[in-house]
């Protein structure tokens, strides 16, 4: 999924043409953070019945497309599939009552995830008794984490806001920032129910701020495209999750890494 290069026709400001160029000769998404994840979450109006007693099933015929997946936890309300972790890289499909999900850090390649989400929407119906009145929303995202140890909250702050009228707000050498985590959410279609979210969180306690001793915790930009329910029958949840992916893969390309992924790698120097 690597930039085409310098593609002015789809950036609209300054910046965004020189973190295109910065950004397009990598191969990547993973290059420009510490870790690049791909989640799937299908959000349930209703309890799916007898969840746990149709994971194994499930579990196992994941199992057999993808032979990596080697080991079952419970944690409290849900229970996962795992493969093990190798150079940072792992897989994992989540079940809890009111939600089915899956993802995947760190891929090789986009398409490594996705097929690992079609899988789940194949399997769902079968082996979780889905139906099209379970579906509140459908997601897709994409998560960068980028390591930082330094005053996160002034890093957003410097890199995303400087010079905005919310950036005077505080006066950062007399009062130290506590929160500084902007989102945004915009609908793509004339319906609203086609959403995207895009968001940062900066992990920095108060502890932090008051004795500017910084732990090494990442900053998270998070891309959500969401696409809220009713569906009519449970074949939507294909062509739905490619409308998701093309949406997600258009705006992480051309708005999110180049205006907010890459000056946050360049801010932190990573």
């Amino acid at each position: 999924m690597a930039l085409a290069i310098c593609d002015l026709h789809e950036v609209a400001t300054p910046r965004s043409i020189n973190a295109l160029c910065y950004y397009a000769p990598m191969q990547s998404f993973s290059t420009l953070c510490s870790d690049f994840y791909v989640n799937q979450k299908i959000s349930l109006s209703l309890e799916l019945p007898k969840v746990e007693e149709s994971a194994s099933d499930m579990f196992e015929r994941i199992r057999r497309e993808i032979p990596e997946f080697e080991r079952i936890r419970r944690f409290e309300g849900e229970v996962a599939l795992e493969t093990a972790e190798i150079d940072g890289r792992y897989q994992w499909v989540g079940l809890r009552p009111r939600a089915i999900a899956s993802g995947m850090v760190n891929p090789n390649h986009i398409e490594d995830a996705y097929n690992l989400h079609r899988l789940v929407l194949e399997l769902s119906p079968y082996y979780l008794s889905l139906t099209p009145l379970h579906v509140e929303y459908i997601e897709l995202v994409y998560g960068f984490d980028l390591s930082a140890r330094e005053n996160r909250n002034n890093v957003v702050l410097q890199t995303l806001l400087a010079n905005t009228p919310l950036a005077s707000l505080a006066d950062e050498s007399m009062e130290p920032l506590l929160d500084v985590q902007p989102r945004i959410g915009f609908a793509l279609n004339e319906a609203c129910d086609l959403q995207a979210f895009v968001e940062v969180k900066t992990r920095t306690s108060a502890a932090e701020a008051a004795t500017q001793v910084f732990q090494d915790e990442p900053i998270s930009v998070f891309l959500t495209i969401r696409k809220n329910g009713p569906i009519q029958a449970l074949e939507e949840l294909k062509t739905t999750f490619g409308r998701l992916a093309g949406h997600i893969e258009h705006i992480a390309e051309h708005r999110v890494v180049p205006d907010i992924v890459v000056p946050l790698h360049q801010a932190i120097g990573i």
